[in-house]
């Protein structure tokens, strides 16, 4: 089965069973600051989930790009990849966990979908934690599936080891509870796992061991929304009953096809052929260079699609470190010349009849990683400067038989030009130099700790949280849009927004710096808006018919047919998911605080209500 029929066949068969496919949003999550990418499917859809109303109802299913960046330096092994598909299915308050659990085992084992065999699929479910109790109704769901298609299915125990009948694992939170960040939406889940080598005999031993040798593959994962975590820990029930559901179409594919892992798939295969063209050196020796080139350069094309530029600080400093470690992964390869454009092209030829936004950004794509790949070999011709530097010092203290670069300095390397450990370890190679590698593990370490610690903890709060100060400075950056076109002139057009509970902060198209008397003028005009206590109404219409009506709408690919329009007055209409105040007279007093260049042909705005 290809990649794209596998996508089509879960698209048609939730299709059948009256759900409404929605696109998939953009990476860059819109007014989230609190991450940078969108990590799973459930992300764009998170203010539905909290029980707004979604435009297309309530049985939703897409496949949803995602891109997850905590284990980028694990990249290069079997497993890990920094973007992904993921294919879902939800439901916003109406089926639960028996009929999505029916959903996914029909969709898995009819010969018309999936068509795989009843008799490799093992489950786990939630086997209760932190006051909330094993999930029993999954486990009786199950059981009558399993008795259903003539298969014996007892309950492993705490040992969690499975062996004869066993085929339902309950296993704790780490494994089977899902929260896409540290507050939100939340529930246990169950999770399907497939044996991809029966011809190994009967399973004797502890699940989690035929998890690690891949032996059994999760293909797919129900979660049950019934909780929301609260800031203080707490979990409150949901005013609906949610499911989301994700099966990973990278890792699926490889199962269907009997692969050993997602590299052997045809979404890598031909980017191997174009690395081995341009390189002349063989996948298996090289095999984590080929994967790191593939995944890094597959990822930073989406990036760019979606408007990510590189840059220092955020999504663009991600992009950067990926296009860079590509870059010194195909030198690592004998590869001198710019190369990540070539790559690019193959990616867009690959996945642009599914995202048609990799075609319309192409050339910007292929501007961005020019510019970039330049930029980073003048980088690594200075480090290469440095490197011989520190190699001539280290020669003149020492004899040749303690030739060794501390870990400072390989770090410094790493850290400063970018230079991976195994680089430096094969330049010091050829003249007689080793490396203390305990000092640079530890400094590694280190570095990826406040790297974790400062990505978790520099977007706090954003608009997934809903408060009530989140929505009344959401529904005021619609009134600062439209003041803005007014003062401004139509050219001004939103480029991205960052809102939390304390500020907003707004980009948008304007060739120059604002002056004191315009910046009085926006202001003026918003909290005229505001003292009038006008209602804020919200209709749905198709988003040709919101175009008609001159609605303003940002990111267009992941409206789906019928859109939310936002009116305030005659002042204000947009294309919105939410959530806004109902009546302008909650917002208090408008005030911006800051105005600011953001990038080229780009302003920023940072302003408060008092």
């Amino acid at each position: 089965m290809t990649a794209n029929e596998l996508r089509q066949k879960f698209l048609d068969f939730f299709k059948s069973k009256e759900h409404t496919i929605i696109p998939s949003a953009s990476l860059v999550p819109e007014n989230d600051p609190s991450v940078l990418f969108t990590t799973a499917g459930m992300h764009p859809l998170v203010p539905y989930l909290l029980g707004e109303k979604h435009p297309a109802g309530k049985r939703l299913v897409d496949a949803q790009k995602c891109v997850r960046t905590g284990d980028i330096d694990e990249v290069g092994d079997n497993r890990h990849l920094t973007f992904f598909e993921m294919l879902g299915n939800w439901s916003l308050g109406d089926y639960f966990k028996e009929d999505a659990i029916k959903l996914s085992w029909e969709f898995m084992t009819e010969p018309k979908w999936l068509g795989l065999d009843p008799q490799r699929i093992y489950v786990t479910v939630f086997k209760g934690e932190d006051g909330i109790p094993r999930d029993e109704d999954a486990i009786g769901i199950w059981k009558n599936i399993f008795t259903n298609a003539g298969i014996s299915s007892e309950i492993a125990g705490d040992g969690e080891v499975i062996k004869e009948n066993i085929r339902i694992i309950p296993l704790g939170k780490n494994d089977n509870f899902w929260i896409a960040k540290e507050i939100g939406p939340c529930g246990g889940d169950t999770e399907m796992f497939y044996d991809t080598r029966p011809d190994e005999g009967a399973f004797n031993g502890k699940f989690s061991d035929y998890v690690d040798n891949f032996r059994l593959i999760e293909i797919w994962n129900d979660v049950f929304m019934e909780f929301n975590k609260t800031a203080d820990g707490k979990y409150e029930k949901l005013s609906q009953q949610n499911v989301d559901t994700g099966m990973g179409l990278e890792r699926t594919l490889a199962v269907l096809n009997g692969k050993a892992d997602v590299f052997e798939t045809e979404l890598f295969q031909p980017i191997f052929d174009k690395i081995k063209e341009l390189s002349s050196k063989s996948y298996e020796p090289e095999a984590k260079s080929y994967r790191i080139i593939a995944d890094h350069l597959k990822t930073a094309t989406f990036m760019l699609a979606d408007g990510v530029i590189p840059s220092n600080v955020k999504q663009g400093y991600v992009l950067r470190r990926l296009v860079r470690r590509a870059v010194r992964y195909g030198k690592q390869l004998g590869i001198e010349n710019n190369f990540t454009k070539e790559i690019a092209k193959i990616v867009i030829r690959m996945y642009s009849n599914t995202y048609t936004e990799l075609r319309e950004n192409e050339n910007k794509i292929f501007e961005e990683l020019e510019k970039e790949e330049n930029k980073f070999r003048k980088t690594l011709e200075q480090g290469l400067k440095e490197f011989e530097n520190q190699k001539s010092k280290i020669k003149m203290q020492n004899d040749n038989a303690k030739l060794k670069i501390p870990g400072k300095v390989a770090f410094d390397l790493y850290q400063t030009y970018g230079f991976p450990l195994e680089l430096i370890e094969e330049l010091g190679r050829e003249e007689g130099f080793s490396i203390d590698i305990g000092e640079y593990d530890k400094l590694f370490k280190e570095h990826q700790e406040k790297s974790r610690t400062a990505s978790a903890g520099q977007f706090k709060g954003g608009l997934a949280d809903t408060s009530d100060a989140t929505k009344k400075l959401h529904t005021a950056a619609h009134l600062m849009l439209a003041a803005l076109r007014k003062v401004l002139g139509d050219h001004v057009l939103q480029k991205g927004s960052n809102i939390t509970t304390e500020r907003l902060r707004f980009d948008f198209s304007h060739p120059e710096k604002l002056t004191p008397e315009e910046i009085k003028k926006v202001e003026d005009l918003v909290n005229k808006q505001i003292q009038k206590n006008l209602p804020v109404v919200c209709e749905e219409n198709t988003l040709e018919e919101a175009k008609q009506e001159g609605a303003m709408g940002v990111f267009e690919s992941k409206y789906g047919e019928k859109v939310k329009i936002y009116t305030i007055n005659n002042f204000s209409k947009e294309i919105c998911g939410g959530p806004h105040v109902d009546n302008t007279s909650e917002l208090g007093k408008f005030k911006i605080t800051k105005e600011e260049s953001s990038s080229a042909g780009v302003r920023r705005i940072k302003a408060i209500l008092e």
